[in-house]
């Protein structure tokens, strides 16, 4: 409950950044997905290994694959969207993709 008190204060205090990000690998895929109602808008993306919060202790899953974020991110009624580090949007087809510049 604390996670998505902050996010929230967040999302209303720091009007200055662009995007609130719910690491869904600190907090638990549920608790992100729940997250994108209380102002996030990034649960970061699909992730192969994970070594520092799990080195830590994480219990959570070591990795997730894109199937099951757009998942997530779609049963939050939200729309799934692919970025890079710049938050430009990616396009991708069968063997290629797109940076928007």
């Amino acid at each position: 409950m604390m996670d998505l008190r902050q996010i929230a204060v967040g999302r209303l205090l720091l009007d200055n950044f662009a995007h609130v990000k719910s690491y869904w690998q600190m907090v638990s895929p549920e608790m992100a997905q729940i997250s994108l109602r209380f102002g996030a808008d990034d649960i970061d993306g699909t992730v192969i290994e994970e070594k520092i919060y799990h080195d830590a202790g994480a219990t959570t899953p070591q990795g997730m694959r894109r199937e099951d974020l757009v998942r997530l991110i779609t049963e939050a009624g939200r729309v799934p969207f692919e970025r890079d580090t710049l938050y430009r949007a990616v396009t991708r087809s069968e063997d290629t993709f797109t940076v928007a510049v």
